[in-house]
């Protein structure tokens, strides 16, 4: 898929077919991850990789935004240490929306859907994912593919008009 295309197609997925992704497809999304942009080159984050079933099951109990992550073949959890003070916090949290974007986007390039969840439970979280005390599991990304209907451009997303949203030069 050409990245146009790919960002075109990308829509939040929460129910999979029960085919496994494969593994190199995997590796691929992670490597995109880890090849985002982190402020001052920080890359505060690391990226769990979840595939066994019964700990997907038990992941999705972590927040109520998080049940596909069950039936999801694969999910990513994204992890950062508790941040010092409150700079570090937003810092961080930018830098996983924009790993969490480049996932995302090396997903639907391979036709792949994801779904994305906070985190409430953070000890539950942690202890599933066995992260120690001194990191925050932020998000859980489901990966598979779709149940529904596979990836393709929409030619008219569900989306506030591009002129409402689009300021040029002032507001």
């Amino acid at each position: 898929m050409e990245t146009w295309d790919a960002i075109r197609a990308r829509r939040n997925v929460r129910s999979y077919t029960s085919e496994p992704v494969a593994p190199e497809h995997l590796d691929r999304i992670l490597e995109a991850g880890w090849r985002a942009p982190s402020a001052s080159n920080r890359q505060h984050w690391d990226f769990v990789l979840v595939t066994d079933p019964a700990q997907l099951r038990e992941l999705a109990t972590v927040w109520r935004g998080a049940r596909h992550i069950a039936d999801a073949p694969a999910a990513i959890a994204l992890v950062v240490p508790e941040p010092a003070d409150d700079r570090t916090r937003v810092v961080d949290q930018y830098d996983l929306g924009q790993a969490t974007f480049a996932i995302l986007l090396a997903a639907a390039d391979l036709g792949l859907g994801t779904g994305h969840s906070s985190v409430g439970e953070q000890d539950k979280a942690r202890a599933i994912l066995g992260v120690p005390d001194t990191h925050e599991v932020s998000y859980l990304i489901g990966v598979g593919h779709p149940a529904d209907r596979p990836l393709r451009p929409l030619a008219k997303p569900d989306r506030r008009p591009f002129d409402e949203v689009v300021h040029r030069g002032r507001w």
